[in-house]
């Protein structure tokens, strides 16, 4: 990964309707902001919705790339990209950390390194909403830009 880089949080229970305010937003990240490197988990129905909406993306934008988070160290727990994805990712460091906290410390790790953050998160509650948090606290610190489509102007679904 070399260019702006943007990683995706949301609800494991995502209602489909976000997907075209999704699909806009990518499309957004990449012709305004620069992005050219997404990264997105496979835990729940927004992680799905974000790698369609990038995989719709890369039709249109052949120079992006998509990457798949691993939590969990590939010897241990091998996992293959579906077609299109340009590779998987697992954060460097990451071998140390205990399994019950590996999602979540991916999840930071992708937040301190990324320029970018697009969320669908809707609840005070839950890992999502912490690493929410945990991205706003760093916003204040560095840039990173922090787009919720659970909020206006995007919450056409709350």
């Amino acid at each position: 990964m070399t260019g702006k880089s943007c990683f995706f949080i949301g609800h494991r229970e995502t209602p489909g309707k976000v997907y075209p305010g999704l699909v806009g937003v990518v499309e957004r990240h990449i012709e305004e902001l620069g992005v050219t490197d997404f990264i997105v988990g496979h835990y729940g129905a927004f992680d799905r919705l974000a790698a369609k909406a990038v995989l719709e993306a890369k039709a249109r934008h052949p120079e992006i790339t998509l990457f798949l988070l691993l939590p969990y160290h590939p010897t241990e727990r091998p996992i293959i990209a579906r077609k299109g994805f340009d590779g998987t990712y697992y954060p460097t460091g990451m071998e140390n950390v205990p399994r019950r906290f590996a999602i979540i410390r991916a999840n930071q790790y992708m937040i301190d390194s990324s320029d970018y953050l697009i969320a669908y998160v809707r609840n005070t509650i839950g890992s999502a909403a912490k690493i929410l948090s945990y991205a706003e606290k760093q916003a204040r610190n560095r840039s990173l830009g922090i787009t919720n489509l659970a909020v206006p102007p995007y919450a056409g679904d709350s």
